[in-house]
């Protein structure tokens, strides 16, 4: 049954990203009694619909909203006001009609591309962190540290850059964040003034776009095609649109197609930006999952000295996403604008956790786990595409991937949609191109993030997938 509409009250100008905006409104209802335990909320394209906003943007302010607990959401049903807050909040739901109990079913998801957090080498972090905490340097510090992070990461994420990917790295150019989330976020407030736009890829990475919005700018997507960001697409775009100051792309792997742009594109890029003078957001989020080929260098390793080009990173993405360090590099004075954005929203990192990666990479510890997982993932990777192949061979088809933690598959004349709409309902999560379109038609495929399931959990949801596709 479709749950009803929901009016919200929001601010007309919020102080911060919409979503937030949006989540903070659902909250307030919740803890006044309107939102009771159990009440089911309107379908992100509903309520998107009626806020008249952009679906990713409510499907932001939901997944927040579960982060923290007032929601949960149930494969095939919904989303739901969450049951076990406390009673001094919320009134227990009362309903006329007992609500049928929840079918229990295998619950597996092909991710957006998220590590397995049961690879992360817990020993040696641990033992990494404790000594942290009793380092004399944490216990003597009775101040605020460094907005841009301890030195003692920045020094060592910069022999890790220049060891691993080719990039000379001068750790006064270092800033080290909350995740490559606030990366991004900091890298727009910094390069780009309010008004003014980026050009993203398209299909893209949404939560790069409400980073990007949050810090005041527009975005207009640039057309992908099998080499990466259309040049000539984001040539033509910069010439008609004067407001484009700067330009956001995944050249190692595409997100979420997962190609690799050539060099020759790498090139034409580069020479680009610095003819009209734009800003270049590399965001290298998966760089140590190369599995076949020789390495490729980042466009921050090629760049023609002076270029204005922001290098995003994450060490999320190769430990795990509960483990929140992302990091950036940056010219003056754009890596002072970051610093003091990051300084008023967030005045220092986390020291400790900090301290405790410098050691992982001191110590070989991060370097052992990079190359075990890539041996895993791999492995992972193989399982997937012979399970397509075998199960699904003539009605899809995909390129296996080089390297990266997911699978870009093509349907054919089959809605991606619906498809995943059936996989929903037999306990199946997924990804269609919906998820990833800004404003061009969606593209028929799936992102099948397969990083975090073991050998077994792939067969299974393979098999669902089958089992699922519409006819």
């Amino acid at each position: 049954m479709a749950s009803e509409p929901l009016a919200l009250d929001i601010e007309k100008e919020p102080s911060g990203p919409l979503f937030l905006a949006i989540a903070d409104a659902i909250t307030r209802d919740i803890m006044r009694g309107r939102l009771k335990p159990g009440a089911r909320l309107p379908g992100t394209r509903a309520l998107a619909r009626a806020l008249g906003v952009h679906r990713n943007t409510v499907d932001a302010a939901y997944q927040e909203l579960m982060t923290q607990g007032w929601l949960h959401a149930e494969p095939a049903r919904g989303t739901f006001v969450a049951e076990d807050l406390p009673e001094s909040m919320a009134e227990p739901v009362s309903v006329s009609v007992p609500r049928e109990p929840a079918t229990v079913r295998p619950h597996l998801a092909f991710s957006d591309g998220a590590p397995d957090p049961r690879l992360v080498p817990d020993k040696a972090l641990a033992r990494a962190f404790r000594r942290a905490l009793l380092s004399p340097a944490f216990r003597g510090g009775a101040d605020y540290g460094d907005a841009r992070g301890t030195p003692v990461l920045r020094h060592a994420l910069s022999s890790y850059l220049a060891s691993d990917r080719g990039v000379v790295a001068d750790p006064a150019r270092l800033l080290i964040t909350r995740g490559s989330q606030m990366a991004l976020f900091l890298a727009a407030r910094a390069a780009v003034k309010p008004g003014q736009a980026i050009a993203v890829e398209e299909p893209g990475y949404p939560l790069a776009w409400e980073a990007f919005r949050a810090a005041g700018a527009s975005v207009r997507g640039i057309p992908v095609d099998a080499g990466g960001l259309s040049v000539a697409a984001l040539e033509a775009a910069i010439e008609s649109d004067p407001r484009i100051a700067a330009v956001y792309v995944t050249p190692h792997h595409q997100y979420p197609t997962t190609v690799t742009m050539g060099a020759a594109r790498r090139l034409k890029l580069l020479d680009t930006v610095e003819r009209h003078g734009i800003t270049l957001i590399e965001d290298d989020y998966d760089h140590e999952y190369r599995f076949e080929g020789r390495p490729v260098l980042p466009l921050a390793a090629r760049a023609p000295a002076g270029l204005p080009l922001i290098y995003v990173g994450s060490l999320s993405k190769l430990l795990s996403p509960g483990i929140r360090l992302g990091y950036a590099m940056a010219p003056e004075p754009l890596l002072t604008r970051m610093a003091a954005a990051r300084a008023a929203i967030d005045r220092q990192g986390d020291a400790p956790l900090e301290a405790a990666l410098a050691d992982l990479i001191r110590d070989g510890d991060l370097g052992r786990h990079a190359r075990k997982a890539r041996r895993i993932y791999r492995a992972r990777r193989d399982v997937l595409a012979s399970a397509l192949s075998a199960h699904l061979g003539g009605r899809i088809f995909f390129d296996r991937p080089a390297g990266g933690l997911a699978l870009w598959l093509h349907c054919e004349n089959v809605s991606a949609d619906a498809w995943a709409e059936r996989a929903g309902v037999a306990g199946l999560a997924l990804l269609p191109g919906t998820h990833f379109a800004l404003d061009r038609a969606a593209p028929q495929a799936l992102r099948l993030g397969y990083a975090a399931l073991d050998e077994g959990q792939i067969a299974r949801a393979v098999d669902i997938l089958a089992r699922s596709l519409p006819d």
